[in-house]
């Protein structure tokens, strides 16, 4: 599944245009490196979001192409 979706359907971020932007501006690595928004995510990916107060780092234990909101952390674990 690619990054920008994944962000999206997991709800951490709210649009796929503004994961888009994210991984356009550097804000987004996988295991350490900068990702574009084609990025094909797996299973136990390591994930690194900079936001403009913060950081947020996940582990992705699931992918799936729809889920429900109160399902949508079930997608990710958050490491610090």
């Amino acid at each position: 599944m690619r990054i920008d979706k994944f962000l999206k359907v997991s709800r951490i971020l709210k649009r796929r245009t503004v994961a888009n932007e994210a991984c356009d501006g550097g804000r987004v690595s996988v295991n350490g490196k900068e990702v574009k928004p084609s990025y094909n995510l797996k299973v136990g990916d390591v994930v690194e979001v900079r936001f403009g107060g913060g950081t947020l780092k996940f582990r992705v234990l699931q992918l799936k192409e729809t889920v429900r909101k109160d399902e949508a952390e079930s997608l990710y674990e958050i490491i610090n």
